[in-house]
C-alpha cells in the first residue's frame, strides 16, 4: 500500500502566481503577472500554431515564421527586436514546438511600453516577401542540415514521430523537410501567415515589474486595433488510433558511432489526469545519474554509454520514449533486454517510498527553480494555457506532484508501458 509523500506543498516555498486575465475585443488573450522583486519584465507572446499546424504537404511552415517574424515590418527594419532589448541589456529569442510558436524578451521594466508596440507592429505589420522566404528559408534547411542529419543522432528524433505516429500530424518533424520547404511558393507562406498570425491565436503573457492597469492601456493601445480575420482558425482534429501490436524498425547511418534504441509509447495528453504520474515516472526511470536506467544500464551492468526517458506531454496525446545507446563493444539486443528488464522492475513492483520521496524532492526543485525568473513564470503559464486550457493549473502543480504514489507509478507504467502500444526503432552504423 501506497504511503503519502512526507514532502508538504506547505512546507516548500512556492508563492502562488497571481494575474490578470483579459481577453480583448479581437480576441487576443493576456495574462499579466506582477512580481516588482526585481525591475525587469518577460514578455511571451504565444501563437497557438505549430508543427502538428503545418498544411499537408508543406512541414517546416510554423519554425520558419519563427525566422521570419524577426525580418521586420512596414514601419520597422529587421532587427528592431534584437535593437529595442540587446541594446538595453535584455535578450529575446523565440521557439516552435508541435503546439505553439512562442516570442520572447527579458527587457529592464521601463522599456515594457516599446516592445508591446514592437510585438503587435511585427503581428499587424509583417513584411513577408520572396526576399526575406528565400533568406530564411535557407536559414531553416541549413538548421536541419546541422541538428538532424550533421548529429550522429540527430535523425532519431525525426524516425521516431514519423514511425510512431500513423495518422496524426505529430509525426511531421517540426524543424521541417527541406524538400517541402524548397517546394512551397511565397503565396503559400503569406496564406498560411494570414491564417494563424491573427490576435484571437495568440496568447500574451507578460511577469515581472509592472503595474497590471496600465499595462492593459498598453496592451489595448497597441494589440486591440488589430482586426480579426472572419475565418476559422483551422484545427487538427485527427485522432491516431490505438496502437495494437509493436512496431520495429531499422535504419542505418554513416554517422552513427554506437548502435542505439529508442522504444516510443503513446500515452494522453498534458491535461490528462494521469500526466503528473507519467512525470514521476519519467523521472523515476531517466532522470539524472540516480535515476533507474542510469544507475542499471550505464554505472552497473555498463551496457550503456546513455540513456534517457521522457514524458514528452502535448496539447494532443504524445509519446513517453526511453532510448539506450550502447557502450563501445555492446550489442544492442544485450542493451535493449537490459533496459527491458528495467521496464517489467516498474511494471511489477511499486517504488518504495525511499526511492519515490527522492523523485518527488527532484521534481519539487525542479519546479521551484523553474520560477525563479520572470521568464520562467511566464513560460510556465504560457504552457499552462496552450497544453492544459487554464494558466491557473500551475498553482496546483506541487500538490499534484506530491499527491502522486507508487501505485499510481506503477499503475501508469502498467497502462502505458506495453509492447503491443510502443513503436521501436533501432539505429545502427551503416
Amino acid at each position: 500500500m501506497s504511503v503519502p509523500s512526507t514532502i508538504s506543498a506547505a512546507a516548500i516555498d512556492v508563492a502562488p502566481i497571481r494575474f490578470v486575465d483579459r481577453t480583448l475585443a479581437n480576441g487576443l488573450r493576456a495574462i499579466l503577472v506582477r512580481d516588482p522583486r526585481v525591475p525587469s519584465v518577460a514578455i511571451n507572446v504565444a501563437y497557438r500554431v505549430g508543427g502538428k499546424d503545418d498544411p499537408p504537404g508543406r512541414s517546416g511552415f510554423a519554425h520558419l515564421f519563427e525566422h521570419l517574424m524577426f525580418k521586420g515590418t512596414a514601419r520597422s527594419g529587421p532587427e528592431t527586436i534584437d535593437r529595442l532589448t540587446e541594446d538595453v541589456g535584455g535578450f529575446n529569442n523565440a521557439f516552435t514546438t508541435e503546439d505553439i510558436t512562442n516570442y520572447y524578451e527579458v527587457i529592464p521594466s521601463n522599456h515594457l511600453e516599446r516592445l508591446l508596440w514592437a510585438e503587435a507592429d511585427r503581428l499587424a505589420a509583417l513584411v513577408v516577401n520572396q526576399d526575406n522566404f528565400t533568406t530564411e528559408r535557407e536559414v531553416v534547411i541549413g538548421e536541419y542540415d546541422q541538428r538532424v542529419l550533421a548529429e550522429p543522432y540527430g535523425m532519431l528524433d525525426e524516425l521516431v514521430n514519423s514511425e510512431a505516429y500513423a495518422v496524426h500530424p505529430y509525426r511531421r518533424g517540426v524543424i521541417g523537410s527541406p524538400a517541402e520547404l524548397n517546394a512551397a511558393s511565397l503565396d503559400d507562406v503569406v496564406a498560411f501567415h494570414a491564417t494563424y498570425y491573427r490576435p484571437d491565436n495568440a496568447i500574451l503573457v507578460v511577469a515581472g515589474d509592472l503595474e497590471p492597469e496600465r499595462a492593459l492601456e498598453w496592451v489595448e493601445r497597441y494589440f486591440g486595433a488589430i482586426a480579426t480575420p472572419p475565418s476559422a482558425i483551422p484545427r487538427v482534429t485527427a485522432v491516431e488510433p490505438e496502437q495494437t501490436a509493436e512496431r520495429t524498425y531499422e535504419y542505418r547511418a554513416a554517422n552513427v558511432p554506437l548502435p542505439a534504441a529508442e522504444e516510443a509509447y503513446h500515452i494522453p495528453s498534458a491535461a490528462h489526469p494521469d500526466a503528473a504520474a507519467l512525470d514521476v515516472l519519467e523521472t523515476l526511470l531517466g532522470s539524472g545519474r540516480s535515476s533507474r536506467l542510469y544507475t542499471s544500464l550505464v554505472y552497473e551492468k555498463q551496457l550503456a554509454s546513455s540513456t534517457y526517458a521522457v514524458a514528452d506531454l502535448r496539447e494532443q496525446p504524445g509519446l513517453f520514449g526511453v532510448r539506450v545507446t550502447c557502450a563501445r563493444g555492446v550489442e544492442l539486443e544485450r542493451a535493449r533486454a537490459a533496459l527491458e528488464a528495467e521496464l517489467d522492475r516498474v511494471r511489477a513492483q511499486s517504488p518504495d517510498e525511499v526511492e519515490l520521496e527522492r523523485v518527488r524532492t527532484q521534481i519539487a526543485s525542479t519546479l521551484v527553480r523553474s520560477r525563479q525568473t520572470n521568464n520562467g513564470v511566464a513560460l510556465t503559464v504560457v504552457r499552462a494555457a496552450t497544453e492544459r486550457g487554464d494558466p491557473e493549473l500551475v498553482n496546483g502543480d506541487l500538490a499534484r506532484y506530491l499527491a502522486v504514489t507508487a501505485d499510481d507509478v506503477q499503475r501508469v507504467a502498467r497502462t502505458y508501458l506495453r509492447p503491443e502500444n510502443r513503436t521501436v526503432v533501432e539505429y545502427l552504423p551503416q
